[in-house]
């Protein structure tokens, strides 16, 4: 596949937000503030690019050698970990400010099964380092993309005269409808 069509596929055509509703708890959670959406944004790039490529690499040059493939689970879930605890470590002595502000969510990131999903996706198509490193890039780019529009909207809609029963998460689930029926309309773009 040609590298260029897999990082604009993965980033907005299957938008892993918009069409597989996976990373729902913080795209919920953490884009009520732009900044904070950037910082998590950022955050989540950082852990899906790291543990996916270390995973390949762990996969590739450690689980098929020794024939350990059915080991893949446990193993990326080990390393996921590990990798999360070395952004969460590294954001409290380097970033004080921005590890206060993701809070709670910050160590979620080890629970988000985008990283996972992205980790084994980069297995299960037969992907070669290249590709892995492609979609290990474009698809939190995909994620961080729907948090900064998700919450520029949000940010708007809070000074915005909305009916009480739809104050808050109803009109971030109304929101987030739309804006994957916008999003779906680009399917076909890339062949």
């Amino acid at each position: 596949m040609n590298l260029f069509a897999l990082f604009i596929s993965a980033m907005l055509i299957n938008n892993i937000v918009l069409t597989k509703f996976l990373g729902m708890c913080p795209f919920m959670g953490v884009s009520t503030k732009l900044d904070s959406a950037v910082g998590m944004g950022a955050a989540v790039i950082f852990v899906i690019f790291g543990a996916s490529v270390l995973s390949w690499c762990l996969y590739y040059f450690v689980l098929v050698p020794l024939q350990l493939e059915y080991m893949e689970l446990i193993t990326f879930i080990l390393l996921i970990a590990a990798f999360v605890q070395f952004v969460e470590l590294f954001l409290k002595k380097y970033s004080p400010g921005l590890y206060r502000q993701l809070g709670i969510y910050l160590p979620l990131i080890t629970t988000n099964c985008t990283v996972l999903y992205v980790a084994q996706e980069n297995i299960t198509k037969n992907y070669d380092i290249f590709q892995t490193m492609v979609n290990s890039i474009a698809t939190p780019a995909g994620f961080m993309l729907m948090l900064v529009i998700f919450a520029t909207i949000r940010e708007r809609l809070q000074g915005s005269d909305i009916p009480k029963p739809f104050k808050g998460n109803p009109i971030a689930f109304v929101v987030a409808g739309i804006m994957a029926i916008a999003f779906s309309s680009l399917a076909g773009l890339v062949g």
